[in-house]
């Protein structure tokens, strides 16, 4: 049976910590932070390189951003059924945005390689040429954690780490396991009016990274409002990536902001553009 069989009513973050708890990297594999995200070395940590470096995926002139993938032979030949969650995880950005992830050719200079490596994790996002995103077969494969890191992918981190997020939630770091702290770090988003959301898909839940099952984090200012329970992409999330990438049949070109199918959301994340569009 798939693993989307036993998600039962685990939200995606229930889903990303249980399948990152106490994994041990192999020698060729990247550093971790945040949980999920990828760096190559320790210096990367503490800077965001969304913000010190342009990392969108680019345009081309029908209006879409054409993004390639390769699914490895690392998922089970036996069935399809795990290459459809993946395939499904896809797709299902092309019905809400102007993103299309489509199979990888052999001219193509850079490209999503879809892996199942330790745990579920992937780089923030366009990186040049070969770029990881691992979904291990053991943990991964549904349907929410496939859009989550197709979003850092795109270039999105998590929620929690916004500039302003100390408007919506306060971090209690007593409660943090030991060596994590720095998954809770600040990132020098520009915002610009976007209301933070307690249900998007890249929200973690309030016992994130939690040494004794106490809240690290808690809403403010209704310290009981619910939030981390997604299990796929919100309405905000689709709202941002529509802003994003400027997908016009999506927005209103006026504002910019996204059209009544969706709530109005102005663009989270510092990302430049390093393609022409």
């Amino acid at each position: 049976m798939g693993e989307e069989d036993d998600s039962g009513e685990l939200s995606v973050s229930d889903l990303l910590e249980r399948a990152n708890s106490n994994l041990i990297p192999s020698v060729d594999e990247p550093i971790l932070i945040g949980g999920d995200i990828a760096v190559d070395s320790e210096s990367e940590k503490n800077a965001d390189p969304c913000t010190s470096r342009g990392c969108m995926w680019g345009k081309w002139t029908d209006g879409k951003v054409y993004i390639p993938y390769y699914i490895t032979n690392h998922f089970c030949k036996c069935t399809s059924r795990e290459k459809a969650i993946i395939t499904r995880g896809l797709e299902s950005f092309s019905s809400v945005s102007c993103i299309r992830f489509r199979p990888s050719r052999s001219s193509d200079r850079d490209w999503l390689s879809i892996e199942s490596q330790n745990g579920c994790y992937s780089y923030v996002g366009r990186r040049g040429g070969k770029q990881v995103v691992s979904l291990a077969r053991r943990g991964c494969l549904y349907h929410g954690t496939v859009q989550h890191e197709l979003l850092h992918a795109l270039g999105f981190n998590h929620e929690q780490t916004r500039s302003d997020r100390d408007s919506h939630i306060r971090v209690l770091l007593e409660n943090v396991q030991s060596g994590k702290e720095h998954n809770f770090r600040k990132i020098a988003t520009l915002n610009q009016g976007t209301p933070y959301d307690y249900n998007s898909v890249m929200q973690y839940r309030r016992t994130a990274f939690s040494k004794n099952n106490k809240p690290t984090m808690v809403p403010i200012p209704n310290p009981n409002v619910s939030f981390g329970n997604a299990k796929e992409m919100s309405r905000n999330d689709i709202a941002r990536l529509n802003t994003l990438y400027k997908c016009c049949e999506f927005t209103n070109p006026a504002t910019g902001l996204d059209t009544p199918r969706h709530p109005h959301v102005l663009m989270q994340l510092t990302v430049r553009s390093t393609s022409p569009v």
